[in-house]
C-alpha cells in the first residue's frame, strides 16, 4: 500500500507542477532551507526546476538544473519500482546498501555541493 501512497503523492506534486512554472517567481512551492539561510546551493537544489523541465520535455535545461539530480534519478525510480512490484507480490523490500556505499554516496554529495558552489 505505501509504494501506491507515494505514487499518488508524486501524482499530486506532479499535476501541481505541471501548470506552475518553478523558474517564475510568487509560486506556492518549498524553498530549499539550506538555501535560505545560507545562500549556499544544497545537492538538491534545483530539483523542482529539474522536474518541470523534464516534465515539458526541455532536457537540456533539466541538465543544467542539476546534473546530478538528473543522473540518480532512474535509480530512484528503479528503487521505487522493485518496492512496488514487491509490494504488489504481498513481500516487503527494503533496498541493503552498504557502508562504502553510503559512503561513495555521501562523498558524491558533498563534491557536487562544493563543485557547484565555487562555479
Amino acid at each position: 500500500m505505501a509504494p501506491v501512497a507515494v505514487l499518488a503523492a508524486g501524482a499530486a506534486g506532479a499535476a501541481y507542477l505541471w501548470g506552475t512554472d518553478p523558474h517564475e517567481p510568487g509560486h506556492l512551492l518549498p524553498r530549499c532551507p539550506l538555501r535560505a539561510v545560507t545562500g549556499l546551493l544544497c545537492p538538491a537544489c534545483g530539483g523542482t526546476r529539474m522536474a518541470y523541465d523534464l516534465m515539458h520535455g526541455q532536457f537540456a535545461a533539466a541538465w543544467l538544473d542539476n546534473r546530478a539530480l538528473l543522473l540518480a534519478a532512474p535509480f530512484a525510480l528503479a528503487l521505487w519500482g522493485r518496492w512496488t512490484l514487491e509490494g504488489l507480490r504481498g513481500r516487503s523490500w527494503a533496498p541493503r546498501i552498504g557502508p562504502r556505499v553510503q559512503a561513495l554516496i555521501l562523498a558524491t554529495a558533498v563534491t557536487w555541493t562544493i563543485a557547484r558552489n565555487i562555479v
